[in-house]
């Protein structure tokens, strides 16, 4: 057997008689061997559809909000920046399981790998559970605190009400897909974020606009569509998690559980704290967009929406460079790591810049999908003229980060996201919107991502030298 594959649990029969055990083996790549470029280029293939698909919860929410009008559509926008905190929190619980489930796999220690992985999946459902506690019973001073005004508060209210109860579906299943990549199961897990997004695609026109005898909900129907969808997701994920055997018995002895949380916190609230700077960035944007109008924040909350959906090249390589990185580092070769380096630096650079081209040349249509406001459409265009020249670094950042996750040194990339808003962003922010108004916040939001990328690529570099 490869170093770094799983090794699936008793066989199990679907009712055809197809045996799980040959499912599992389909779909796994050991990240351990092969051409590093080519690996890198099929483990992160199956990641932009499972994220494409993902992301077209925000885009299809998006589009069907618009509809209503500016003030629904802005009030939404608004939202966005606390849904992006909560993804931060699972991507930090995943990235802390993911890490030390590689490292595992990589010295074949699959018993271990396991037991994280349960272990973990439990400390994300309490985690989530608590979240949408203090999610619901907040909401109005959070989003005064983020610039809403009394005319949108009912809107968020509204909306966010119904959202909070399926926190635990929104958390959960990307806990529980990054350990199925961490077992070299990328083609499974973006089956389990594909479908889910084409279910939301389907239900938010129906609840929104109330067809086919459904009732008309409108924002609230958004909300609904998601929550049904998401706890859905949470409920196959669970059952397939357990079939394949990576799922074991959860109830064990209070001193092993906290055993694995702390190996899962070393990585994992770092990188949380990590995640989490990129949403609250967006929140302090969000806040400094709403001295403009509503119709400003509705153009970035558009514009931000389509970023998401350009970057997802890069999200799907930065998810699949930590479990690359741990699997090779517990199996002991760091010049995988080194040639990683320089194949992910030559992709950032080149897909960055033909992003930025094609933005810039096709921002207004693009913009238009969403909106016919003139006010709304002119944020778009300058945003999206401004901010894509800075994404290949901004793509290296994303990639460090997980790198130094998966190399169990979370805190480089702690740095270097807290320094790109606090000590680089911010300063150039003011500055920006001091001499240029709403066009220097942009200004600044690329000049961030093009120093910090510089930044994360040479020191990474300096930390695989040393192993």
């Amino acid at each position: 057997m490869q170093p770094g594959c799983y090794t699936a649990a008793p066989v199990l029969s679907f009712p055809s008689g197809q045996r799980f055990h040959t499912m599992v083996s389909k779909h796994q790549i050991a990240f351990t061997e092969g051409p590093v470029g080519r690996q890198l280029s099929a483990l992160t293939l199956p990641m932009v559809w499972a994220i494409l698909a993902l992301m077209s919860f925000n885009a299809a929410d998006t589009y069907f909000v618009a509809q209503l009008g500016e003030h629904p559509l802005a009030a939404m926008s608004f939202t966005f920046p606390v849904a992006m905190v909560l993804t931060s929190v699972a991507i930090g619980l995943g990235a802390g399981m993911s890490t030390g489930i590689a490292r595992a796999l990589g010295a074949g220690d699959q018993d271990k790998a396991r037991r994280l992985a349960t272990d973990g999946v439990s400390l994300t459902l309490f985690i989530a559970l608590l979240i949408s506690v203090m999610g619901y019973f907040s909401i109005d001073p959070v989003f005064a605190l983020l610039g809403a005004d009394e005319s949108l508060l009912p809107l968020i209210r509204e909306y966010m009400t119904i959202w909070y109860l399926g926190a635990p579906g929104l958390i959960a299943p990307i806990v529980c897909t990054a350990t199925l990549r961490a077992n070299g199961l990328s083609r499974l897990q973006s089956y389990l974020m594909i479908v889910p997004s084409l279910a939301n695609i389907v239900l938010d026109p129906l609840l929104i606009f109330g067809l086919y005898g459904f009732p008309r909900l409108e924002l609230a129907g958004a909300a609904i569509a998601t929550v049904v969808v998401r706890l859905s997701t949470l409920a196959v994920a669970l059952w397939v998690m357990r079939r394949i055997g990576i799922l074991v018995n959860p109830f064990i002895p209070l001193t092993s559980l906290w055993h694995s949380w702390k190996q899962i916190f070393h990585v994992g609230i770092p990188a949380m704290a990590t995640n989490v700077i990129i949403p609250l960035s967006s929140a302090l944007v969000v806040a400094l967009v709403a001295q403009y109008g509503s119709a400003a924040v509705a153009g970035f909350g558009v514009a931000t929406r389509i970023e998401m959906l350009a970057l997802i090249c890069f999200y799907a390589l930065s998810s699949i460079v930590g479990p690359f990185f741990g699997q090779n580092l517990g199996a002991g070769k760091p010049e995988r790591l080194v040639q990683a380096v320089r194949v992910i630096t030559l992709f950032c650079l080149g897909w960055g810049l033909l992003l930025a081209l094609l933005l810039w040349l096709f921002a207004e249509e693009i913009g238009r999908q969403f909106s016919e406001s003139a006010a709304v459409l002119e944020v778009v265009v300058v945003y999206l003229s401004i901010v894509p020249l800075s994404y290949g670094a901004y793509g290296l950042v994303m990639s460090a980060n997980a790198a130094f996750n998966g190399l169990a040194k979370p805190m480089p990339g702690l740095l270097l996201s807290s320094s790109r808003v606090l000590l680089v962003f911010l300063p150039l922010a003011l500055l920006g919107q001091w001499f240029w108004q709403l066009p220097g916040l942009f200004v600044a939001a690329a000049l961030a991502n093009l120093l910090c990328g510089v930044w994360g690529y040479l020191w990474i570099g300096r930390s695989i030298a040393r192993h």
